[in-house]
């Protein structure tokens, strides 16, 4: 079966960015398993496994449009260390907050500069242009449940 749309899917992968750091690995774990068009994956690596059979092997590279974006300056923003509750603020730290509607994102330090702490709420891989080994592991149709759901169950 090729893959496509309501397909289940399995695969081990291996993700590096441009400078050839490996950012993520699923070998010796459990094969990432995701519903096809469920928008599980980011664009370009659910596009490039589009038509695919099980037992495929490829490497795509996706430029940042295609993958987490580019770096938005409008989500790195200063604010008074007050607004953290008193919590102690380090650079390189990660937390979640609440964006102004309400819902959760995760936020970096960037910067602690006395009583200001520079955050940026972009997705860790923006602007990152990703390297994916991929090897298809097995691909079978979802049940009216998994399509009704919107992902494996």
């Amino acid at each position: 079966m090729k893959i496509g749309n309501n397909a289940v899917v399995s695969i081990h992968f291996r993700l590096t960015n441009a400078q050839n750091e490996e950012l993520d690995n699923s070998a010796g774990g459990e094969p990432l398993v995701y519903l096809h068009g469920a928008g599980e994956l980011i664009d370009g690596l659910e596009t490039a496994l589009a038509g695919r059979l099980a037992g495929e092997s490829l490497v795509v590279v996706i430029t940042p449009e295609d993958a987490y974006g580019d770096v938005d300056p409008a989500l790195i923003r200063t604010l008074h260390k007050d607004e953290f509750n008193g919590a102690e603020m380090r650079e390189g730290m990660k937390l979640q907050g609440k964006d102004p509607e309400g819902n959760f994102q995760l936020l970096r330090v960037v910067k602690v500069d006395g009583d200001n702490v520079t955050i940026d709420t972009n997705h860790p891989l923006a602007g990152e242009t990703l390297t994916f080994e991929v090897s298809i592991q097995s691909v079978r149709p979802a049940t009216d449940e998994e399509v009704e759901a919107g992902q494996v169950l």
